[in-house]
Order: structure tokens, then sequence, then C-alpha cells
């Protein structure tokens, strides 16, 4: 693998790198927010100015009104490797807290940007997703993976700890003693496993990734998106809460929502039998 995700370290952009514009592609279309990993070479192992980048576009999504969903993917034969260390600053002596604090910067702020995302978002994973990859596309609403994809938490295998909400989400998806044995052997998972595991939603043939990933986005993007932005912050937060909480949580939920335009034309379209049409709004 050619790069290591570590969480004792930040990156900072080296000085000699591609322009970030190549190394994250992004674009919008039929309301659809595209950002895509584009360092195949290193099996698009993320630096720190591609995680900005991506927090950046993730924060632009859900601010949007244009965009009604966004898909996370990558080039070549891998969704991402990890964390790519090449170009980190030497560190210097270490002061207590630094370690703490790389970790909320980095690591951790990508993956609360996909979940703190106003927009549906769907991984289309097109190969191996190791340490922080994995967690990248863990955190995404939807999964969707080609049949080569392999998913590894890479961090026991260098003598670490998981970072990027790894402990956090793993278990909210396959249960405690599940995310126990894929956190303390490091063994890589399978697409195939991944999707019986509840890992990933739906596994495809590699030339069906793209056409699968768009189709369901462009269902999200047509659909009520302040009802689905309520809807995703419900049940994130929904193994946090005790029922009453949950259920305070779902009614001012409802109460927001039927607020908009679109819950409006949901209730008009049912009454005269017929499809709504949603405008996001």
């Amino acid at each position: 693998m050619p790069a290591s995700p570590d969480p004792h370290h930040d990156q900072q952009p080296h000085p000699n790198a591609a322009p970030l514009d190549s190394l994250i592609l992004h674009t919008t279309d039929n309301a659809i927010s595209w950002i895509t990993l584009n360092r195949p070479e290193a099996m698009n192992a993320v630096t720190w100015d591609q995680r900005e980048r991506v927090i950046a576009l993730l924060d632009e999504a859900s601010g949007d009104p244009t965009v009604r969903a966004v898909v996370i993917t990558a080039t070549g034969k891998g969704f991402c490797a990890g964390a790519d260390l090449r170009g980190a600053p030497a560190t210097g002596e270490r002061v207590p807290g630094d370690v703490a604090r790389t970790i909320r910067r980095g690591a951790q702020r990508l993956i609360s940007a996909v979940l703190d995302c106003e927009k549906p978002v769907i991984a289309a994973v097109n190969g191996t997703a190791a340490g922080i990859g994995a967690h990248l596309a863990f955190a995404c609403d939807l999964v969707v993976a080609a049949e080569q994809a392999r998913f590894i938490e890479v961090f026991v295998r260098r003598g670490l700890v998981p970072d990027g909400g790894g402990a956090y989400l793993l278990p909210r998806l396959v249960g405690p003693q599940r995310a126990k044995e894929l956190m303390f052997f490091g063994d890589a998972v399978s697409a195939a496993d991944a999707e019986r595991m509840g890992l990933v939603n739906r596994v495809v043939p590699a030339d069906e990734l793209e056409k699968t990933a768009r189709a369901w986005a462009e269902r999200l993007a047509a659909g009520p998106t302040r009802a689905l932005a309520l809807t995703k912050q419900l049940v994130n937060a929904s193994l946090e809460s005790d029922r009453a909480t949950a259920f305070a949580a779902e009614a001012a939920a409802q109460e927001i929502n039927m607020t908009t335009a679109d819950a409006n034309e949901g209730v008009a379209g049912f009454v005269e039998r017929r499809a709504p049409s949603y405008r996001g709004r």
C-alpha cells in the first residue's frame, strides 16, 4: 500500500504538489456535486490540501440550493489508501496535546464534514478503502461499491489506534463485536462481505459503479431536499438519544419541514393524485 494512515502527523501542502484542481476533480451536474479524488498513482491517499478541499466542497454543498446530492468517488484502482504523509514537515519535540489537536483538526474534521453535510452523500467506492479512506466511505449516507473494492481497518497493522471516527462509525454500522474484529485484526474485507455486514448498500460490477451512483444521486436530487436533510439529522442523532429526546427531535423536524414548499407540494400531489414535483425548497 503506497501510503499509511497515521493520525499522529498533520500534513501541510507540499511545495511541489500538483495543482489542487487536478487532485480533487469537481463538477456539478444535474444538481449533483461530484467530488473525485484524483491521485491514482498513490491509490488516492489523501493529502492535507486534498482533505481541506473536500471539506470545503461539502460545506459549499450544504449552503448551495442548486446542489441537492453529493457523490464522493475516486479514479484508478483505489478509493483512498489513507492519509499521505509525503511532504509533511519534520516533527520537532512533541508537546502534550499535539496529537489530540492534530486528530481534531484533521481526520475528524473530514469525517464530520460528511456527517454534517445537509445534502445526502453517496460514496462510490471503486477500489481499496483503507484507514481514513474506509471511514470516509462509512460516513457517507449510502455506499455503492465495485465488486473489486476492499475495506481495511489498517491502523492495527501500524500499531495505531483508529482515527477519523472509526470507533464511532463501525459499532453503529455492524455492532461492537464485529467492529472489534475488524479493528483488532485489520483484515481486508471484500465488497461482498462488506455488503453482508451492512457496511455497503450495494455491490455492482466496476463498469456499473458510476451509473448506479448517478441513478441514486439523481433520485435523491429530485427529492424533497430539506426533508432529506432533516431525516439525515434524525437518523445520525438517534443512537445517542433516549426515546423522549428522539421523539422531541422528530416532532421539531416535522414542524420545520412543514414550512417548506416541498412539503406543501408533496401533500398537494397526494391529494390531487399526481406525482409531486420537488424543487428542493
